[in-house]
């Protein structure tokens, strides 16, 4: 099978449709693309471009900013539901790589940073979750 190289021009369209399925919006989806490519330099690696894409996406979406007094009053719950909010936008993004980017396991690990084993979870996971959703909004 011969691999091709794709530019961070080529891969722009894959980029706004997991914008857009990320975020929900055109407009977001837009500014989301456009902050991406403002990071990404011109020469960026496919997997490179996406990681950046994710960083973007957890930096404005998957977190919201609370400003602390003390630092130890935070650290708990704060750090619970950055977490578990950064773990839901990478099972979405998983199974979009997947799916819309045609990625494979292992492209998928090193773009979100776990393992093959995590990814392969995460798929299966997310994939069963996409579905019960779109079948809980269509039956509503």
């Amino acid at each position: 099978m011969i691999k091709v190289k794709k530019t961070p021009l080529d891969i722009l369209d894959d980029v706004y449709s997991l914008a857009y399925w990320m975020t929900g919006s055109e407009k977001d989806s837009q500014d989301l693309v456009r902050q991406t490519y403002l990071f990404a330099g011109r020469k960026q690696k496919e997997t490179d471009l996406l990681r950046v894409f994710r960083e973007c996406y957890i930096e404005t979406y998957g977190q919201d900013t609370e400003f602390c007094i003390d630092e130890k009053a935070c650290k708990g719950t704060v750090t619970l539901v950055d977490t578990l909010k950064q773990w839901a936008a990478d099972i979405k993004l998983t199974v979009l790589l997947s799916e819309i980017s045609g990625l494979g396991h292992r492209q998928i690990a090193s773009i979100v940073g776990k393992p093959i084993e995590t990814v392969r979870q995460w798929l299966l996971t997310g994939r069963r979750l996409l579905v019960s959703d779109y079948i809980l909004k269509a039956s509503a």
